[in-house]
């Protein structure tokens, strides 16, 4: 499934010496990070994964994110979206 992640940065020193990489291609079987937009303030971010479920995201998502974000979840309607990368959209 395709899942959204908004993050609300609480603490954008260390939400940003994260490596974006790492963490988008480091989480459990199932669970790949394919899209990253911050905004310039670096005060808001979302992100577009591939998960087995949501709560498997996110039990790998808040933890790594713990005292940097605050994570909001939810499913993309993959029927009605616009726009997702092939490797997102053949998963769905």
């Amino acid at each position: 499934m395709d899942v959204v992640v908004q993050h609300r940065i609480t603490d954008p020193e260390k939400f940003f010496s994260m490596d974006a990489e790492q963490v988008a291609g480091g989480g459990p079987p199932g669970v790949q990070g394919r899209q990253f937009f911050p905004s310039q303030d670096h005060s808001v971010a979302v992100c577009l994964w591939e998960a087995d479920s949501i709560d498997a995201l996110r039990g790998y998502l808040d933890p790594a994110t713990a005292g940097a974000s605050e994570n909001t979840y939810f499913e993309v309607d993959s029927e009605n979206a616009v726009g997702l990368p092939e490797a997102a959209a053949a998963g769905s």
